[in-house]
């Protein structure tokens, strides 16, 4: 069947559906009730393909339609998921995955009678070399970096044992590894439909997931439907998923997308706004009195930290005319900002106050005690300053913060605050276009950036400060270079001890403190808003969305 005339069956098919879903909430057709997931993504998907799920939005959708080898729960646990077991070599550098024999591709016509074909082992040799194949120019090529592409008798470092067993062969020991595959990234998907798409895969997606796609009409509506051969069943032994279809709309307005919530046309918001966290929530965090009988709040601390990155890198011009390049006065920067009372202000107290490390509460190996890190202290501040040459503020040059239009308060807050110890500040509001680019080719010296873990292991906190990380090839963006950092980073790649491995990032944490290659602002928090029919949606440390537990009552 040609490519064009099965684009016109499905849009056939499905438009009634998707007239009758977008209607109201919880749709009739036929007196038939639909349990259908309502949710607004205010920032355009862009793609459905897992190969460039870079972003929440993409990630969100992916969790939705398509599965890994492994998954996590709401605690960051390993669990199984396509694989049913995994097995590690005592070298630490080959994994045997064994899969389970009842996953099945969706239906699509290019599978024998158009029904869908059993996931097997070359499925993930497929889409794995997909990912690291430059002409794809996959964003997450990286999750790959440590497979051993020359080993022997494999696929670019990947084998297939049989249809039910897989291997992937490591270049060195990496034991968050397994925490990597739970990316959507190295979600699995079908040859024969992504060959017969080519670049259209990206709006007409076929995996493995516990819903469907159907339709997708950009900027305004995307549908997926209820996947009635999914393998999965909850802890009762029930199938999953529990509801019938998830609409998506696009509304890129928060204060819009909050009215659509209120009035029930939305089944769930993340995140608080600052166009409605007045309205939400009390100056203390919790959900204001007047909507306990309405809606339901969920919080939990979120892998996010909100910091400000200094360039270090001495052998920069950028860097050598500027007071930043002075360590002590960067500390005193960190010394004099009241972490606590920004966090209320700005935030009604979502959010917990950076006073240890870069790695954020919530992070399985966090700390409190192991990593000291600063506390307001502006008596202090002004003695580094003085001991920094800088007496009373004089002689200091303005120090320019470069943000994006959504954290300008932040930036505010923090240009206060130096200002009283006489470090003056000039904050300059860019595209988010023109930040990346600037902050990728150092041609800032300080900037507000955010890090989100992509997956639960500090590892990926900390190698953005190794030394051959270094920007633009890497995350490296303060061009911070130390060897003792470097060796306690390598060690960590190749300890296989939990606790041992979690002293060696507590160590590389303090590092980056004392040597105040940052500025750690605050831990963020997950908060979810959901309507009181809404059970089982949950909340985790990754923001991710997982729909196949949700049920609508």
């Amino acid at each position: 069947m040609q490519r064009t005339t099965y684009l016109n069956i499905i849009s056939i098919h499905f438009i009634a559906l998707f007239m009758t879903i977008t209607s109201c909430n919880h749709s009739n057709i036929n007196n038939v009730r639909y349990k259908v997931f309502h949710y607004n993504e205010s920032k355009d998907i862009g793609t459905l393909d897992p190969a460039y799920a870079r972003n929440q939005a993409k990630v969100w959708s992916a969790n939705q339609l398509f599965n890994g080898l492994l998954q996590l729960d709401d605690s960051l646990k390993l669990k199984p998921c396509i694989a049913k077991i995994w097995e590690i070599s005592q070298d630490g550098k080959k994994y045997t995955f064994h899969l389970r024999t009842d996953v099945f591709f969706h239906d699509h016509l290019v599978f024998p009678k158009g029904k869908g074909r059993k996931v097997v082992a070359s499925d993930f040799v497929y889409s794995f070399c997909r990912l690291i194949d430059p002409a794809i120019a996959s964003p997450g090529a990286w999750v790959f970096n440590l497979v051993n592409t020359s080993e022997p008798n494999t696929t670019n470092g990947f084998k297939t044992i049989d249809d039910s067993t897989l291997q992937i062969y490591l270049k060195s020991p990496f034991p968050a590894f397994p925490g990597l595959l739970t990316i959507p990234y190295c979600f699995v998907v079908p040859k024969e439909v992504v060959k017969f798409y080519g670049r259209d895969f990206r709006s007409h997606p076929v995996g493995t997931g516990p819903f469907k796609f159907k339709i997708w009409i950009e900027g305004e509506k995307l549908i997926l439907i209820k996947n009635d051969n999914y393998f999965e069943k909850d802890n009762q032994g029930n199938k999953l998923p529990k509801i019938d279809a998830i609409s998506i709309s696009f509304i890129t307005d928060k204060q819009s997308e909050f009215l659509e919530f209120i009035k029930g046309r939305l089944d769930f918001i993340s995140g608080v706004n600052a166009s409605f966290k007045d309205e939400l929530l009390t100056p203390s965090g919790k959900l204001n009195p007047a909507y306990y009988n309405k809606i339901n709040m969920l919080v939990c601390p979120y892998l996010n930290t909100e910091y400000l990155g200094i360039l270090v890198d001495s052998s920069l011009d950028i860097v050598r005319k500027n007071p930043l390049h002075n360590k002590l006065f960067r500390l005193a920067i960190n010394l004099a900002i009241d972490r606590k009372k920004m966090i209320s202000n700005l935030r009604n107290n979502i959010g917990y106050p950076a006073n240890a490390g870069f790695v954020p509460m919530g992070m399985p190996s966090f700390s409190n005690y192991a990593v000291k890190g600063y506390t307001y202290n502006p008596d202090s501040a002004r003695k580094l300053l003085l001991k920094a040459g800088f007496v009373n503020g004089k002689g200091i040059s303005p120090v320019k913060i470069v943000t994006v239009s959504d954290y300008s308060d932040i930036c505010e807050y923090v240009q206060h605050e130096l200002e009283q110890i006489g470090i003056p500040i000039e904050i300059e509001v860019i595209t988010g276009l023109s930040y990346r680019e600037m902050i990728a080719n150092s041609r800032v010296n300080m900037f507000r950036a955010s890090w989100v873990a992509d997956y639960p292991d500090a590892e990926n906190y900390m190698a953005i400060f190794y030394g051959p990380n270094l920007c633009p090839k890497g995350p490296n963006y303060t061009r911070f270079n130390n060897s003792n950092f470097d060796i306690l980073y390598n060690q960590s790649l190749k300890e296989p001890d939990l606790l041992k491995r979690y002293r060696l990032y507590h160590l590389m944490d303090q590092i980056i403190i004392d040597e105040g290659v940052i500025v750690p602002l605050y831990y963020d928090v997950a908060v979810r808003f959901t309507q009181k029919n809404i059970f089982n949606l949950g909340i985790n440390p990754m923001n991710n969305l997982i729909l196949k537990y949700v049920e609508i009552k």
